[in-house]
């Protein structure tokens, strides 16, 4: 059961607390323009996939202007300070043209809501109602009170949020956060290919920096029975890759009649779904690489040859005081056993910068790290302090700016060579690529227009932009690589009978 928390506006203030079932159960059948802005992860891009499914379900019409939508959503992000300070400032341009129009709904969901709860109302007191991870469901309905309010001159503010990790039996708070999967809607989808299916929610690793375990609540696996109903349903709507989603995804457990699940069993459950053509998962944890769910990959010609394991950091000392569980040393173990099992498979990772305890000594381990490991690529962050964590109760952030900067810049640099040198082995052969659609952002990349330029992804997650109809979007197409940037694989279509000649020398790589 959620905590929903309710303070209406008038002539007088009152506040009551009351749970969802009480909520106002008013039917939208009206045509409301609905605009929704979203940062963060994987995770919040499907959140907001699905809410607005719902919505539209209910007449919601989707605007990409924000100034004549009448109902205005935020999905959130806490992981880094930018995040949230991009929200609360689109929420502070929005202060005059509430005044302006008092009609207008004003939401905010996700991480950041979880966390800063009434905090938000208090900096941008024209939101009508802030609303948890795990209480997503509750959206339209809170819309529509607030739509009644406003029509009754009543300001509300509605809270709808997740009990925190201290607030009482695991097994309460647990219940506190639900997993939101109703019917999907295509049009908010990265492209009408590819789809995210969560298979678990929340997270028990309690990482130093991390407010996850707080914003989306303890570790919960779904059903295969319902990830594969899913998968399904999808297919049916014309997805051919689909991308399996978990804050620590190879965590993933779940008992069903009297068998347990574990990611490996779920890849086998789903790999036979007619019309998939391609499965891949992120986020991995180290620890929870397993031999099982390599061999599973290895012996599943739909699963990618890809996996996203952040490290985090090269130094032992600095992952001990970030309560990663493990060393360098293991993630080195687990690395050679990708190497023998999935000879080719690519892997990227995450780093943090100037996190607290990072000498410069430690910094150019991480360095070391990448040039060992050679990660097909690295998202990497500058350390910013988060209310609630670990990190910021024991440790004084006191790395400079500028020292964060300069240690990002050159991590950058030495994945960016690595990312092109290892790029320019393809050179030459044959690739097998999902086309996702006409290419934008690769054709700056390449620093040319081409009339027809498709982009896609190979087996091993390599961006792959080349010239052929955008017809063959959804389609599985063979790419000779002619050139390469750090990020890109630059080739052509090969035809057929090309493709099959007995006699060529060019091999078809993952």
């Amino acid at each position: 059961m959620s905590h929903v928390d309710q303070t209406s506006e008038s002539n007088s203030e009152h506040t009551s607390v009351e749970t969802a079932e009480c909520q106002s159960d008013v039917v939208t059948d009206h045509n409301h323009k609905l605009y929704i802005e979203t940062v963060g992860c994987q995770m919040n891009m499907l959140d907001s996939e699905l809410v607005v499914a719902d919505l539209r379900k209910r007449g919601y019409e989707l605007t990409q202007n924000v100034k004549e939508a009448e109902t205005i959503l935020f999905n959130t992000c806490s992981v880094r300070e930018h995040a949230e300070h991009k929200i609360y400032s689109s929420l502070g341009r929005l202060r005059y043209g509430a005044r302006k129009n008092p009609k207008k709904v004003i939401g905010v969901m996700g991480c950041m809501a979880q966390k800063d709860q009434k905090l938000i109302f208090q900096k941008a007191p024209q939101v009508d109602f802030v609303v948890g991870t795990g209480q997503l469901a509750q959206v339209s309905s809170l819309i529509d009170k607030a739509r009644v309010n406003h029509s009754q001159n009543i300001r509300s503010r509605e809270l709808a949020v997740g009990l925190g990790r201290k607030d009482g039996k695991l097994a309460e708070i647990t219940n506190s956060f639900q997993s939101y999967d109703p019917l999907r809607d295509p049009e908010m989808r990265p492209s009408p290919y590819q789809a995210f299916v969560r298979i678990m929610i929340g997270c028990d690793k309690f990482c130093s920096y991390c407010v996850v375990p707080s914003t989306r609540g303890p570790e919960q696996s779904r059903s295969p029975r319902e990830i594969l109903s899913e998968v399904k349903v999808l297919a049916d709507q014309g997805v051919k890759e689909v991308t399996l989603l978990g804050q620590t995804v190879n965590s993933y457990k779940h008992t069903q009649d009297g068998k347990l699940f574990r990611l490996s069993d779920l890849l086998y459950l789903i790999h036979d779904v007619e019309g998939i053509s391609r499965i891949k998962f992120v986020t991995s944890y180290p620890k929870d690489m397993t031999t099982d769910l390599l061999e599973a990959i290895r012996d599943l010609p739909k699963a990618t040859r890809y996996l996203h394991v952040p490290l985090q950091h090269g130094c032992n000392d600095v992952l001990k005081v970030m309560k990663r569980g493990y060393t360098v040393e293991d993630y080195r173990e687990m690395m050679q056993r990708v190497n023998e099992i999935l000879p080719g498979c690519s892997v990227s990772s995450d780093f943090i910068v100037g996190h607290p305890g990072e000498t410069e000594e430690s910094h150019q381990l991480s360095l070391e790290s990448i040039r060992e490991f050679r990660f097909k690529n690295s998202f990497i962050f500058k350390y910013s302090e988060r209310p609630g964590t670990k990190a910021a109760e024991r440790f004084k952030d006191e790395i400079p700016d500028a020292v964060k900067k300069r240690r990002n810049n050159e991590m950058l640099d030495v994945q960016n060579q690595i990312s092109e040198e290892d790029n320019a082995e393809f050179i030459g052969k044959q690739v097998e690529v999902l086309v996702e659609g006409p290419s934008k952002s690769a054709q700056k990349a390449i620093e040319e227009s081409l009339a027809e330029q498709l982009v896609g992804r190979s087996n091993c997650d390599r961006i792959v932009v080349f010239d052929g109809n955008p017809r063959l979007a959804g389609s599985l197409a063979t790419v000779e690589i002619f050139d390469v940037t750090p990020t890109t694989l630059i080739g052509g279509i090969v035809t057929k009978e090309f493709q099959h000649n007995p006699g060529s020398s060019l091999p078809i790589l993952q």
